[in-house]
C-alpha cells in the first residue's frame, strides 16, 4: 500500500508517504535556529501542537536539552491517511561560555525561545580571524 502511495505522488515533489522517511524526519525534530549576539545566544525550536506543559527545558554542562511529547489526539477511530508524527522527543544543544545560573525560556504561538546569557569573560573576548 506504502508503495503505490509513493508511486501515485512521485511526480508531485511530496514527501512520499513510506514510514522510513516519517522516521528520518523525526530525528531533526523540532527544528531548531542557534543565533548569538556579543552578550547573548538564542535558541529557537519550532514546536507546533504542543503545550507549555508538555515540554522540558533544562541546561548543565554546557548542554542545553529539550525534551516533550507530542502524544496522538483521540478521535472517532476512524483515519484515512495520517502523516502527523506523535512520539517523545530529545534536542541536546552544546552551548559554550554562557551563564547557567542566567538562562530564561519563553514558550508563545507553537514556538520555544530560550535566551542564555553570555559570561562576563566571554562578552569581553574579540576574536579576529
Amino acid at each position: 500500500m506504502g508503495r503505490l502511495f509513493d508511486d501515485t505522488f512521485r511526480g508531485f515533489d511530496l514527501m512520499p508517504f513510506s514510514s522510513d522517511r516519517l522516521f528520518d524526519h523525526a530525528m531533526d525534530w523540532p527544528n531548531i535556529e542557534v543565533s548569538e549576539t556579543d552578550q547573548e545566544v538564542k535558541v529557537s525550536a519550532e514546536i507546533p501542537g504542543l503545550e507549555e506543559k508538555d515540554l522540558q527545558v533544562g541546561f548543565a554542562n554546557g548542554v542545553l536539552a529539550i525534551t516533550g511529547e507530542k502524544k496522538s489526539e483521540e478521535g472517532d477511530g476512524i483515519r484515512g491517511l495520517n502523516q502527523r508524527y506523535y512520539s517523545r522527543f530529545e534536542r541536546r544543544i552544546p552551548i559554550e561560555n554562557v551563564d547557567e545560573d542566567n538562562v530564561a525560556a519563553t514558550f508563545k504561538n507553537g514556538v520555544l525561545t530560550v535566551t542564555l546569557r553570555k559570561t562576563a569573560r566571554a562578552q569581553k573576548n574579540e576574536r579576529f580571524i
